[in-house]
């Protein structure tokens, strides 16, 4: 079967699909990847083909933004999306993966090619009463509460893609359809969602519809013979274990302050630590602290004692499968929900909002953090339950199903 995924956004919300798209191609099926140009050395070396999405995500920033402004920008973003999608899918298709940021567009697609889809999400976004939509952050707002602010976010990304969705039905000659009667369509058809993320950080909500399943992480393809470089080898060797600090595509433009404020807290707390460069820029020199470029998670984070990092979903999950206690600094976006649900699981301290950061702040909840080890049993605990899920392998079930 000749499998398309289509995802957008940041690094971390197209990493993972290469892990799921490796495994698909074991499987026995042809698999390309969809994204924009960024990512195109992520989808080669995990052996698949790439395919051009236009255009880049929007600004990835350190602080928030006007809402008014993130609309616009993510409306413009969704609209080259739609003018470039429909190239990568008249490749040659018979089956969309399609992730939460592609989706609305996807469906279009496949009601005009008359490929089917399924949904391959990295967040919970269908309306529920156990939690708040992943957007607004982490405080619940009671069961009809949360399930009314789910709808309005819904309806908000409706509107995000309204231009889109009108511009990309007229190219495909389809009838004008809003995108909220094509996703309310698919509600009512029991849509089938995958989502790419661990039930210790999310059950399973008693009040989804049917077709909605929490499937286990899908983690980024790393090559397996990939080792670290001998000078972050020797750092490890030279002491005790470090403090991971890196905010991945986050904080752009916010280098300088970001390291000063990580050397600070590490040498505040008595740590070493490892700097990741990131888009911010980290970097700082040091016998106690080593700056490193892109590393595997899965290589690093089972070396370190503790993990300071933006909270995303990808990194989030990595943290917990290394079985290592996290200090969450969330910037944007879904950030402070996954933050939210660390610190609830036992495995993070209090979130840290980003605007709010100190060298003051991070060096007291290093302290504690390393101090204290319940947080790293929780983690570990989370491990474990973790290891026990496969979710790239319920996936490649899911698509022998519908190719069955």
């Amino acid at each position: 079967m000749r499998i398309l995924i289509a995802a957008a956004g940041s690094r971390g919300d197209v990493a993972p699909y290469t892990g799921l798209g490796a495994a698909l191609s074991r499987a026995g099926h042809e698999v390309a990847l969809a994204t924009t140009d960024t990512f195109a050395p992520l989808a080669r070396e995990a052996g698949l083909e790439f395919r051009s999405l236009p255009s880049r995500p929007p600004g990835e920033r350190g602080g928030a933004a006007n809402k008014r402004e993130l609309m616009r920008t993510a409306a413009a973003f969704v609209t080259d999306l739609g003018r470039g999608f429909a190239d990568a899918v008249a490749r040659g298709t018979d089956l969309l993966l399609l992730s939460a940021t592609t989706a609305q567009l996807g469906w279009h697609l496949a009601e005009a090619t008359g490929v089917p889809a399924i949904g391959a999400y990295l967040q919970p976004t269908a309306p529920t009463g156990d939690f708040p939509p992943v957007v607004t952050g982490a405080r619940s707002l009671g069961p009809l509460g949360n399930r009314t602010a789910g709808r309005l976010a819904l309806r908000m990304a409706d509107r995000v893609y309204a231009r889109a969705v009108a511009e990309l039905r007229r190219d495909l000659g389809l009838p004008p359809l809003a995108p909220h009667r094509m996703r309310r369509r698919r509600e009512r058809a029991d849509w089938p969602v995958l989502h790419g993320f661990s039930t210790a950080l999310v059950p399973r909500p008693s009040d989804w519809r049917p077709g909605l399943e929490i499937v286990g992480p899908w983690w980024p393809y790393d090559d397996p013979d990939r080792k670290l470089p001998t000078e972050l080898e020797d750092f490890l060797a030279a002491g005790p274990r470090p403090v991971f600090i890196g905010f991945g595509s986050m904080a752009a433009g916010e280098g300088e302050r970001l390291s000063e404020i990580a050397v600070r807290a590490l040498r505040r707390a008595g740590l070493r630590g490892i700097l990741q460069t990131g888009s911010a820029g980290l970097t700082a020199d040091g016998d106690d602290v080593l700056t490193v470029g892109d590393l595997p998670h899965a290589l690093l984070f089972p070396r370190v004692v503790a993990v300071v990092h933006h909270a995303g979903a990808g990194t989030t999950a990595a943290g917990l499968r290394a079985g290592v206690p996290a200090v969450p600094v969330p910037v944007t976006a879904d950030q402070p929900f996954w933050a939210g649900r660390l610190a609830a699981l036992g495995a993070a301290t209090g979130p840290i909002p980003f605007p709010s950061l100190t060298a003051e702040r991070l060096a007291g909840a290093l302290d504690l953090i390393v101090r204290q080890q319940a947080y790293t049993r929780a983690a570990s605990a989370a491990a474990r339950h973790l290891a026990a899920e496969d979710g790239a392998g319920e996936a490649v079930k899911a698509v022998a199903r519908l190719a069955g």
